[in-house]
């Protein structure tokens, strides 16, 4: 780490960044048009997620009309209208729709175009550089000066053709202050060899800060608060390492199955799915070092650094579950080993972490829906007050639902009585900030595309160190070697499961259940 001390760079407010990029002159940041490009605009994630997220941003003032316009492009044959149709129920619930949020519906989708095409042929993104460059022609910008996001809401398999196809007919036309961006989204491979593969592929088009690698957890509100809780309140600097906590679990838990994507997911798994990237980038958030400043290669830079230290998996400290039902889909082949649930406990080789085991879980068809952090301190020594069995403090950020951040503690029960009981100090996001609308992961992290910040977007090197810790282990899974146990739906998981956390330190607190504040 630098010497010098902490420092954070002077940012002006989120709107007047919105055109800003740290590569541009001052005097081009408010001249060039936006262009937002959505290939994969009849699928799935781009009506679900994509659309709504530019709405949102739309209707918050960031995308005005006047210096932006929106474009979906996909293999379907269809009209603009016929894709606006497809799109409004997505951008607002219906019982939401005041006259208000219809007319702002209404606008925002005036501003949407579609463009049919493949994506392995020049015709259509010629068409499309066509029809991009009429809108920034009418808007009476001068060429080269323009933006333009391609937001890759596509399966990875497309992602070099499609990225050829922008690199060869899309992009700008001169360096004159604008940019062309690429979203991709995850997977980014299904194992080392296949992810450095796809990275080679889209890094021969496109330099490493046109590429922004898209983790939605890396969005969401309370991941985002972790550097904040760690760095800016004096009282965990001292207690954030080895010596003070014993364990760390970062979770996710849903209580559906695959629900007809059973083809899809047999071919990742639930390693593959949420632990390899969206747990593991929480742990680096957890576990890695001050950066020398808020820039994002020096948040990066100590991410990659926890990384490189995670030592290798141990079969051991593994356990994997498939829930009884799993292969009903007839998708999935009947003697698939595909885990639906896994418990990994990562350890990291380093003067603060060494021996701190970090809990990985996540899975499928289980009793409760969430996501949380979950650091646990060591107990306290000298137990005075006989409160042991109680439970130790805990601090856990609850990133969804109920968005939370709370401690866990012990103190004493009202009364006449020395007697203690664990209770919380409670930070419940919906009673604290009532009125406030938590942002979309996806709306925050299409505006830092479109701002050029790339603090919580996934780096090349990042990719291939997390790659290097999954790899072995999934090969393993792959041939047979480690199995998947069978478990109910509904239920916690593989009772094995509870045994590893058992053995790895991890102390369960008995009779204490925390419950969300009511408003």
């Amino acid at each position: 780490m630098a010497s010098g001390g902490w420092v954070m760079e002077k940012r002006s407010t989120i709107k007047n960044d919105l055109f800003t990029d740290k590569e541009d002159s001052d005097s081009s940041l408010a001249s060039g048009s936006l262009s937002i490009i959505v290939l994969g605009a009849s699928g799935d994630l781009a009506k679900k997620k994509t659309f709504p997220a530019l709405f949102n941003l739309y209707r918050q003032g960031f995308l005005p009309p006047s210096e932006v316009h929106i474009f979906g492009y996909a293999r379907s044959k269809m009209t603009d209208d016929e894709l606006k149709d497809r799109i409004r129920g997505y951008l607002s619930p219906s019982k939401n729709a005041t006259p208000e949020v219809s007319k702002d519906v209404s606008n925002f989708l005036d501003l949407v175009k579609y463009v049919s095409g493949s994506y392995d042929s020049d015709e259509g993104f010629q068409l499309l550089d066509k029809e991009i460059y009429k809108y920034e022609y009418e808007m009476n910008r001068q060429e080269g000066m323009s933006r333009r996001l391609f937001y890759l809401a596509l399966p990875p398999s497309v992602y070099p053709s499609v990225c050829r196809m922008i690199k060869l007919n899309c992009m700008n036309k001169s360096d004159n202050g604008g940019w062309t961006r690429i979203v991709v989204e995850k997977p980014f491979g299904k194992d080392l060899e296949s992810a450095e593969q796809l990275s080679s592929q889209i890094g021969e088009l496109f330099n490493e800060s046109q590429i922004y690698r898209i983790d939605h957890y890396l969005g969401k509100e309370l991941v985002q608060n972790m550097l904040v809780m760690r760095f800016a309140n004096r009282f965990f600097l001292p207690l954030w390492n080895r010596d003070n906590i014993d364990n760390v679990q970062i979770v996710f838990r849903e209580d559906f199955g695959t629900e007809g994507r059973g083809g899809y997911f047999d071919q990742y798994g639930i390693i593959r799915d949420i632990i390899q990237n969206h747990l593991l980038q929480v742990l680096c958030l957890v576990a890695m070092e001050k950066p020398v400043s808020l820039t994002p290669e020096y948040i990066r830079d100590e991410k990659v650094k926890v990384l490189q230290a995670v030592n290798p998996i141990k079969d051991e400290e593994v356990v994997l579950g498939q829930y009884e039902g799993y292969k009903d889909d007839p998708m999935v082949p009947q003697t698939s080993n595909t885990p639906t649930f896994a418990t990994v406990i990562l350890r990291i080789h380093n003067e603060r972490w060494e021996g701190v085991p970090f809990i990985l879980k996540a899975g499928k068809a289980l009793n409760s829906r969430k996501a949380e952090i979950r650091v646990q301190f060591k107990d306290v020594p000298g137990d005075i007050f006989k409160c042991k069995k109680q439970g130790r403090n805990e601090f856990v950020m609850r990133l969804q639902p109920s968005e939370a951040i709370y401690m866990k503690l012990t103190v004493k029960q009202p009364g006449l009585e020395m007697s203690t009981v664990q209770s919380e100090l409670d930070l419940s996001y919906k009673q604290r900030y009532q009125g406030v609308v938590i942002p979309e992961a996806y709306e925050r992290l299409i505006l830092d595309t479109i701002r050029g910040d790339q603090q919580h977007f996934v780096r090349r090197d990042e990719l291939k160190a997390a790659w290097e810790i999954f790899t072995p282990l999934l090969h393993r899974i792959d041939r047979g070697s480690l199995k998947s146990l069978p478990y109910k739906a509904g239920t916690r998981g593989p009772a094995e499961a509870d045994a590893l956390l058992e053995k790895a330190g991890y102390t369960q607190t008995h009779g204490y259940i925390w419950v969300p504040p009511s408003l």
